[in-house]
């Protein structure tokens, strides 16, 4: 939860107990889950409107498949460059040297 174990957890409820008093704790916590379920309620309630207004296109607005769509596009039509025929070299002489390759 969040890269916090259950030391963490343990020294941020005694730090609140000390701050707040043990009287003043409960309804802090019951005030932060009210809190927590209204969040996420609202979360909730702006995916179901998103995906009402955008309806089954919210598929289409995957940026993973258009990227896998483009690349798959690229290999269908790329036509690989013509590769010069080999040559052995000579005793002594210098292979040849391609600055645009370093």
């Amino acid at each position: 939860m969040f890269g916090m174990g259950w030391p963490e957890i343990a020294v941020i409820l005694i730090v609140a107990m000390i701050v707040f008093g043990p009287d003043r704790l409960p309804e802090l916590a019951r005030q932060s889950a009210r809190f927590l379920r209204t969040v996420k309620q609202m979360a909730d309630n702006a995916k179901a409107d998103l995906q009402r207004e955008v309806g089954d296109d919210w598929k289409d607005l995957d940026p993973r498949q258009a990227v896998r769509e483009v690349l798959a596009e690229q290999d269908r039509d790329a036509t690989p460059p013509p590769v010069p025929p080999a040559r052995i070299l000579r005793p002594g002489e210098i292979p040849p040297y391609d600055d645009e390759a370093t």
